[in-house]
This record gives structure tokens, sequence and C-alpha cells, in this order.
């Protein structure tokens, strides 16, 4: 729970939140904000195997259910899923449900129901630095734009973007975007990738499926004979086996160059977040890697990208801080 016991808090409706993935169901209610920390209070947080339910609404009545205060009268939720026309779908668990129609049938007030990405960008001004890790010092512009990333089940990434009329969450699909070489490895790399793959994206490597291709394309370039191995396996393996070793410096090596291509891409010269289920795993090898030599190897806008702050974002609860954000910036 964010702690927030020294100083006074603001009027604040609670909001139930919560972070639904393909495994996991997470809710909790955020009962207070403080302005002064820009921290939000969370309480009554419950984790339910999303497998336990036959759809979103039986997870989320269930919790409101079991809740030992008063039903909030507002819900923000963050899903792994599209979103399209007031549409959910949850494809690995079969969920599909309208916002309109949950909105009315458990009787919100106010409900928003927003990316996983978008919830990471929405939570980007109440981080708390001391939680997280400075991956490349910077120069951030105050209220500048913010770009978040990283590789999971997929490669996500969304844009807080600001200007002096305010501020707004841009979701994109940008693990979609080839996959650019920069070296003569990724060029060898690359070659060998597309033998397999029509289209090679960011997310065909930069994810965890992505870590098991990139792992077999080396041991191509490098004329070895590839194991059958996953993402876990090549991370087990890695102090023992030269081309497990290989693909996961590489694999930080070249998420460098993607990230400043986001960078530039976003504008984010208010900041680059990373996040995701792998990067703050492999923490040291991303600290001894060529990620920031790669991330400001931009050619003429290196030096716009040099002055730009990369963080690995390990701290808790960060969906749901997120999707407390989406609601509560609606009102301030």
């Amino acid at each position: 729970m964010t702690q927030t016991t020294s100083y006074q808090h603001q009027d604040f409706d609670p909001i139930v939140v919560a972070d639904i993935g393909g495994t996991n169901a997470r809710f909790a209610v955020v009962t207070h904000y403080c302005q002064q920390t820009r921290q939000f209070e969370i309480q009554h947080q419950v984790t339910y195997p999303s497998a336990e339910f036959q759809s979103f609404e039986s997870a989320l009545k269930r919790y409101i259910d079991q809740l030992p205060v008063a039903k909030p009268s507002r819900a923000s939720l963050a899903v792994a899923g599209p979103i399209k026309s007031q549409q959910v779908y949850l494809t690995n668990l079969g969920w599909h449900f309208s916002i309109p129609e949950l909105k009315e049938h458990m009787g919100f007030d106010d409900l928003a129901v927003i990316n996983d990405f978008a919830a990471f960008a929405y939570a980007a001004p109440y981080l708390d630095t001391e939680q997280n890790i400075l991956i490349k010092s910077g120069q951030p512009e105050p209220d500048a734009n913010i770009a978040v990333m990283g590789p999971g089940t997929g490669f996500g990434a969304a844009c807080l973007a600001r200007d002096i009329n305010g501020s707004a969450v841009m979701s994109c699909e940008a693990g979609h975007i080839n996959l650019a070489p920069v070296t003569a490895l990724d060029r060898q790399l690359l070659h060998a990738l597309r033998a397999n793959l029509q289209h090679v994206s960011i997310e065909s490597v930069f994810s965890g499926p992505g870590i098991a291709r990139l792992y077999r394309a080396m041991a191509e370039v490098k004329g070895h004979t590839p194991m059958d191995l996953n993402a876990s396996q090549i991370s087990q393996l890695a102090a023992e086996c030269e081309i497990c070793d290989a693909t996961l410096t590489h694999f930080c090596d070249w998420m460098g160059s993607v990230a400043g291509d986001l960078a530039l891409t976003f504008g984010a010269l208010g900041g680059v977040n990373i996040g995701g289920g792998i990067l703050p795993r492999m923490t040291e090898r991303l600290l001894s890697s060529r990620f920031i030599e790669r991330f400001t190897e931009k050619g003429l806008m290196s030096q716009y990208v040099g002055q730009i702050p990369v963080t690995l974002v390990v701290q808790d609860n960060i969906p749901l801080i997120g999707a407390a954000a989406c609601l509560h910036e609606r009102r301030s």
C-alpha cells in the first residue's frame, strides 16, 4: 500500500481499480490521494486466478460482494486486451464485455476501461523514483511527453502526451512496427528470423516467445545447433551456454535501439519508462549492456535522445495506480 500518512488527504471518491491479465485478475480500492506526495492509497487488494471465472463480470461481482466497505460509485479497469467501440476482448480467457452494459449492470456512476500500457502511461507522473531503477540519466523537460514501453507476453507501448493545454494518453500498436537492424549482427539475425517469419516486428523478438526466436537465430548465425528452449530455460542456462548468454545480452543491446526509436517517435523529452515482465528480471545484464549506447546512436538526433532519462519501472501496482489516475485526472 502506498503510504501517505504524513499528509492531509484531499476529498476523494473511492475507486474500484483492477488489473486484468490472462493469468490473474487483481482488484483493489483506491481510497485517498495525497496532493503533496502525488501518491494514491491502495487498500483491500485481492488477486483471483482468472481461470476460475466464466466472465469478467462474475470476477468483479465476487470482489465487490466481499468488500468490507460500501461499494464505490467509480471503477477503472486496466485490461491486457483490445478495446474497440466500447467492447473489451480478453481473448486468452474468452472474456468479452460491453463497457456501457457493465457500467449499468454494476451500478457505477463512472467507469473507465483502458489498455494495460495506457495505464502504465497514466501512472508515469505518479511514480516513486526511490522504488525504480535509473538506467540512463538525463535532463527531462518538465511537462514534456513521457513514453512507456516494455516486453512481456507481447510488446506494449504508449505515450503520455502533454502540452500547455493539458495531457492525454496515446495508445498504439508499436509492437507490430518492423524491427530495424542497426549493426552487422542485427542484420544477420534479421536474415535468420525472416526465414521463419513473414513479418519480423518488434514483438517478434522483444517478448517472451521472441527470446526463443532470437536464441534460434543467434545459434544459426554463430554456427551452432539450437536446443529446444523457451525463454525461462535460456535464462537459466545463460551462465554455461555461450549462445544463451549472447542471446540475452543482444536482447538488451537491441532493446536500446528500439527504445530510442520510440523515444523519437513520441517526442519523449519527459523521459522513457520501461516495464513489462522481462527486463525487471534482467536488471544487471541490462545495466552492463550496450543499451545506453544504442539508445543514443541516432545520427543527427543523438543529442536530442541523449538528454532523455530512461527508468526501469519495478514498482508494484503500476496498473492499479494508472487506472486510478485515469479517473482522477478527469476531475482534476
